[in-house]
């Protein structure tokens, strides 16, 4: 639309924004530098030297892209056109040296550029003058070792051999020693090459020029060869909202665990780059590149953060959460709270944003900062789970952080008055209570027991909760009367659940099989967990509580205990006092 009205200025601002921002399109490239070719002065030394800086800048930012040929392959005809045949030959070293997918087409053509031109046309004065010298080596001492093995003993050697005087098995073996002109011997480039022009056989530096480029085109070649089946497997390398197939997304991972185990950092660079393009929509490859760079830029991983979040993936925790985490380890900790602020007013309800925001303040040593966020979390979700869910954080927190009993009691039983049937307040509340001194504590323990067992809890839930207060009183409570009132409710709670799961007609119910309570079974073996979320969401095992769960000998020393009639179960328990 610009150049339709003539503005040329405002078009080389457009190329120049798209080109920073998709540096590897090919096609990009090739419009802008046609769209200078036509409109810069062909005659003015200047456009030459623009058109010859945008094209290393195309070649260094793409020409390392597998299918980058049609950008090198312009970049010699604009030189062929320029008549600096040096220059081609210069462009032809780099594109050999590259993997790409018509390297053979590269090769072919540069010997026919060989072949067709004078080796001082195409040539640097300085290779020329190497070249020289070794034919010129070469020939002498082929020359030489031919007469060494033609001289009778005793007679003289050619003029320039010598002999070592060493004894043993070096002697006799002859040694050429000879000196060449150097840059520096000569005024100007006409007097060096006038230097070498009489002597110059043509044909044998042509050989020597391709077969030293062999050399480079073979490397090339298994290079090439070792990523053509990744490069064949990629079916879509430009950018479409429809999801990639499996394969091909299995595709880019493989190609990209090869590229950075045996290829080169700039090569995978520009693979992570193409890779980008295509999966843009995909977290896991912006993160894998992300992760690569943190180790090479931290400037270059950022970049890549900010288009990622900011373009692409606006909508993507993980990736903004990674960022956040970047920025906090990099010590920017205001970059990393505006991070996380800022994608949750976009995406507002994500528990596990608040949560971040709530340990960034706590690692900092904002206490204050942390429990705020919380209790805002709890005001603005309140009437909804959620709002359980953050008053047990916030009870944590303050329990483990503050080691304020006191206080992670009262947040606990706030949050029971508007939530009363949560089980998971209630197991934390419990769990609170047990991290205190429980001679001291058995009151407030106890309370928490009562308090759900006469909730609305379900059934199987308050048997754990029976259970265990009767594990509690047994190993800590100090009246025995307590101890067989909880166990004669125990019992009750146990054969209400019996009956209630027992058939209604002829012992069918709709229950499969392996979830029947069969009669020989003691109704004290109960799941004792069923129902019961983790104290505090965390392994039992690490917490105070932990060891009030049944364990196997328990479920058995219970079950013989149950099995006791009450005179002869009071006889026990006064012989274990």
């Amino acid at each position: 639309m610009e150049r339709r009205f003539d503005f040329s200025k405002e078009t080389e601002e457009v190329f120049e924004r798209g080109l920073q921002s998709i540096p590897l399109s090919m096609d990009l490239w090739i419009h802008y530098i046609s769209y200078l070719q036509a409109t810069l002065d062909m005659n003015l030394p200047e456009s030459i030297q623009k058109i010859h800086s945008v094209f290393e800048s195309a070649v260094a930012a793409a020409g390392m892209d597998f299918r980058s040929d049609k950008l090198w392959e312009l970049y010699v005809e604009w030189e062929k056109e320029q008549g600096d045949l040096k220059a081609i030959t210069a462009i032809y070293d780099r594109v050999l040296a590259t993997p790409t997918q018509l390297y053979s087409h590269h090769w072919e053509k540069f010997k026919e550029h060989v072949m067709s031109n004078s080796p001082k046309d195409i040539l640097s004065a300085e290779e020329l003058l190497w070249l020289q010298s070794k034919i010129t080596t070469d020939t002498v001492q082929k020359s030489v070792e031919t007469e060494v093995e033609e001289v009778p003993p005793g007679e003289d050697l050619p003029p320039g051999v010598e002999v070592k005087p060493e004894t043993g098995a070096d002697a006799q073996v002859p040694r050429f020693s000879a000196s060449y002109p150097n840059d520096a011997d000569f005024d100007s480039y006409s007097e060096l090459t006038s230097a070498v022009r009489g002597d110059l056989d043509q044909d044998k530096i042509r050989e020597l020029v391709i077969s030293i480029r062999q050399q480079v085109y073979t490397q090339n070649e298994t290079e090439v060869s070792k990523r053509w089946n990744f490069e064949e497997g990629i079916k879509r390398p430009y950018f479409h909202v429809k999801p990639l197939e499996r394969a091909q997304l299995k595709n880019w991972r493989d190609y990209l665990d090869y590229e950075i185990t045996s290829g080169s950092h700039e090569r995978t660079i520009v693979l992570f780059e193409r890779c980008v393009i295509a999966c843009a929509l995909y977290e896991e490859f912006w993160i894998k590149y992300t992760k690569y760079l943190e180790n090479h830029t931290v400037a270059g991983a950022r970049s890549v953060f900010q288009r990622a979040c900011g373009y692409h993936l606006p909508r993507k925790p993980n990736i903004h959460l990674l960022w956040a985490a970047f920025e906090e380890k990099q010590g920017d900790l205001e970059e990393a709270r505006r991070i996380l602020k800022s994608y949750e007013e976009s995406i507002p309800g994500l528990a596990m944003v608040r949560l971040r925001r709530v340990s960034l303040e706590r690692r900092h040593g904002n206490l204050e900062a942390a429990e705020a966020l919380l209790q805002e979390a709890i005001r603005d979700n309140e009437g909804m789970p959620l709002a359980s869910f953050y008053a047990i954080k916030l009870a944590r927190q303050v329990l483990k952080v503050q080691k304020n009993l006191i206080k992670a009691r009262k947040v606990l039983m706030e949050a029971l008055e508007k939530d009363p049937e949560n089980a998971k307040l209630h197991t934390n509340l419990l769990e609170i209570e047990f991290s205190a001194d429980v001679r001291q504590n058995e009151g407030n323990t106890m309370n928490c027991f009562e308090r759900a067992l006469s909730s609305g809890l379900p059934e199987e839930t308050k048997i754990v909760f029976s259970q265990r207060r009767v594990e509690f009183l047994e190993d800590f409570g100090s009246s025995i009367h307590s101890l067989l009132t909880a166990y004669d409710e125990h019992q009750k709670f146990l054969k209400h659940q019996m009956t209630r799961k027992r058939a209604p007609e002829n012992g069918c119910t709709d229950e499969p099989e392996d979830k029947k309570l069969r009669a020989e079974d003691s109704p004290g073996m109960v799941n004792p967990t069923a129902g019961i979320p983790p104290l505090m969401g965390t392994d039992l095992s690490a917490s105070p509580a932990a060891a009030y769960n049944y364990s196997t000998w328990y479920q058995v020393s219970n079950v013989a205990l149950m099995r006791f009639s009450e005179p002869c179960m009071l006889m026990h328990l006064e012989g274990l006092r």
